[in-house]
């Protein structure tokens, strides 16, 4: 059986932790800036962990377990 391909945006959007969890940046931070208030973009500014709903699918798309 071939090797596991990772996803190429994948692995440049998303980071593994020490523990295992998998973090993401938040979207709407790239354009259009100027209509947005400063207060919404300085909380787009941070990072944040990927939910569980959707953590089994990023595992798969960066071949991690199983």
């Amino acid at each position: 059986m071939p090797k596991m391909k990772t996803h190429s945006r994948a692995k440049k959007t998303f980071k593994i932790t020490g523990s295992g969890k998998v973090k993401r940046f938040k979207a709407n931070k790239s354009h259009l800036l100027s209509k947005k208030a400063t207060k919404r973009k300085r909380h787009l500014r941070g990072s944040c962990l990927v939910g569980s709903a959707n953590s089994g699918m990023v595992n798969r798309l960066l071949c991690i377990g199983g």
